[in-house]
């Protein structure tokens, strides 16, 4: 009996770590009921999250480190460069000045705090009435919310295409089953 109860805490132990771990973005979350302003820029944050964590879903040391010539990033470069783009678009959501530098992290830490950045952003902008209350802030600088679109959010989705086109390239390609239409995973 005491085999049975040990194994039985162990599988429940394995279940709530891994429920914990879970990070957002696996599939595209439901849309909203309106159609707001607010609720149209968070479903272009969640596709670019959804994108964001399947491009980097399984990449491996090979496919961090490279970079199609000299004079481009590596994946991994790219990878910070999107995190920092994440954060400017929190940022813009939290009424929050940019620059803060980051601690340093694994691959896996910048990976899953990239997706918690963008789903935390999205849920605010989900249920926001008022779009201009958001500025992006450099310093003394600010940017009204328009710039979010066409600046962190466009240039992120970019770079998440080239870690896309990088990976390929590596031999790694995406796994096979995203359905980016729908936002969702053939299973």
């Amino acid at each position: 009996m005491k085999p049975f109860f040990s194994s039985l805490f162990l599988l429940l132990a394995i279940v709530t770590v891994n429920s914990q771990s879970k990070l957002p973005y696996y599939e595209v979350p439901h849309a909203a009921v309106e159609y707001t302003a607010g609720a149209v820029v968070s479903r272009m944050v969640d596709g670019l999250g959804f994108r964001y964590y399947w491009a980097t879903e399984g990449l491996v040391k090979k496919d961090l480190v490279f970079k199609p010539n000299k004079e481009s990033r590596t994946t991994l470069e790219t990878v910070d460069h999107i995190l920092s783009l994440s954060q400017v678009i929190l940022n813009a959501t939290l009424s929050k000045k940019n620059g803060e530098k980051q601690p340093k992290m694994t691959f896996a830490e910048k990976r899953k705090k990239t997706l918690e950045n963008l789903k935390q952003a999205s849920d605010i902008l989900k249920t926001s009435k008022d779009l201009s209350q958001y500025k992006i802030i450099f310093g003394k600088k600010e940017f009204p919310f328009w710039n979010a679109i066409n600046g962190p959010i466009a240039d992120a989705t970019w770079h998440v295409g080239q870690i896309v086109s990088f990976r390929r390239s590596s031999g790694n390609p995406l796994p096979k089953g995203i359905q980016f239409l729908t936002g969702t995973v053939k299973k």
